[in-house]
């Protein structure tokens, strides 16, 4: 293996710990990989049905489709490190605020709305801004390792809320999850977290740029919010990652449901849920791996259609324990490629002008299949007491959803300070 070609991290690595803990420990994992433990204690202590605990999720999508373009459209003037801190204070201590809830529906609805708006800006398109200036010839392998937190922290805080609910209480529970990114990701990214235009690190794009030639700053170059949404491609990758999305995100916070309902008791549901997490990590960095080499659309194509066999699996009457470990595993899997892919894509097909604000349009979409895709889940299961025709439904969103990544084209170059492009041959 050539070394060599890995010379980015020397001057990057910073950027991406700040990045893989501020990921791992902001809006898109925690509540998300949360919501299914915290589901047991809530529909226990409220008499909740599960389809309440799991309306979260619209309501949580609804509020990221605003907050997430607006503040990626913030993070493009003001600067990607601001909005994470800021976002991420604002973040934790709105999450501690559910511990308060005494049974009612309505704080419970309107806390996960405040959650979203407050959490926007730890969502990828912020921290994945700075990774995307700071990489070119290694941008896919930084973007999966900076993504690499959605799977470590998700295992971890399924397990750690579990542990504190066991011995404290759900209560107690949402103040220990929440103090995560106030003690850990915030410290990170006050120190080491820093796009290539801040003046602080100037010295350092210095030397960068004059040890790897390859390395290309695009801070200035790229499409317009208003040419992105006039461009076809824009709309593809929107119909993709909504199929997509509700295929990954309506299983996940509904696995130690779905497992209880096939005889497993609540220990050996969380546990196998955990595993998800594990599978992310390792298909953020083979997929971040292969789309430094390959053609990205081809390999989410792949990597993305094969999760439809997890859903499968899941649907056996009989399932077994390594069944089911097979089955999580494959679905953690495909969860590890899309958002470092709809980062990668993103940079490549509209540029680095108005990163962030693209990305968080096509978050919107993103964010509706997964928020929307757990509350659909949980209403198949309350009406028919089963997950098996929602999980088939899923199986066929893998496969429609990946099939047009393929017709993307070639990557596009950008010309440095306009808003013109030219398609690489």
């Amino acid at each position: 293996m050539n070394f060599s070609s890995f010379k980015e991290f020397k001057y990057g690595w910073r950027v991406v710990l700040a990045s893989t803990f501020g990921i791992g420990l902001g809006m898109s994992p925690l509540p998300f990989y949360t919501l299914g433990v915290f589901a047991i204690p809530l529909t226990k202590n409220f008499g909740w049905g599960m389809d309440t605990v799991m309306a979260a999720m619209p309501v949580f999508t609804i509020g990221a489709v605003f907050a997430g373009p607006l503040v990626g459209y913030i993070a493009d003037k003001i600067g990607a490190r601001k909005t994470a801190i800021t976002s991420v204070i604002i973040f934790s201590f709105t999450f501690m605020m559910f511990s308060f809830n005494t049974g009612s529906k309505a704080l419970y609805l309107f806390l996960w709305a405040m959650l979203a708006i407050a959490g926007a800006g730890t969502l990828p398109m912020t921290w994945t801004r700075a990774i995307n200036n700071w990489f070119n010839k290694n941008r896919g392998l930084a973007l999966g390792l900076s993504l690499l937190g959605t799977g470590i922290f998700g295992s971890f805080a399924k397990i750690f809320a579990s542990h504190l609910i066991d011995g404290y209480g759900w209560k107690y529970a949402y103040i220990g999850v929440a103090l995560l990114p106030l003690l850990i990701s915030l410290p990170l990214a006050y120190f080491f977290f820093r796009d290539t235009n801040d003046p602080k690190v100037a010295d350092r794009v210095a030397k960068l740029r004059a040890e790897v030639p390859e390395y290309v700053s695009g801070n200035h170059s790229g499409l317009s919010v208003k040419q992105a949404f006039g461009d076809w491609r824009f709309w593809l990758l929107a119909f993709s990652f909504l199929l997509i999305s509700f295929a990954v995100g309506g299983p996940i916070p509904n696995l130690e449901k779905l497992f209880s309902s096939k005889g497993f008791d609540v220990s050996d549901a969380v546990i196998l849920a955990s595993f998800l997490g594990y599978a992310v990590v390792i298909g953020r960095l083979i997929g971040g791996y292969l789309i430094d080499r390959f053609w990205a659309p081809a390999v989410a194509f792949i990597l993305l259609s094969i999760p439809a066999v997890s859903c499968l699996i899941l649907q056996t009457v009989d399932l077994s324990y390594t069944n089911a470990v097979i089955a999580v595993v494959i679905l953690g899997f495909g969860a590890g490629v899309e958002y470092d892919l709809m980062a990668y894509l993103v940079s490549r097909y509209f540029g680095m002008k108005n990163y962030a604000a693209i990305y968080g349009f096509l978050y919107a979409f993103f964010g509706l299949g997964a928020g929307f895709g757990p509350y659909i889940f949980g209403r198949f299961f309350t009406e028919t007491g089963s997950y098996n025709s929602i999980l088939g439904y899923a199986a066929i969103a893998f496969v429609v959803g990946s099939i047009p990544l393929l017709f993307l084209g070639k990557y596009r170059t950008f010309k440095a300070d306009t808003e013109e492009e030219s398609v690489v041959a």
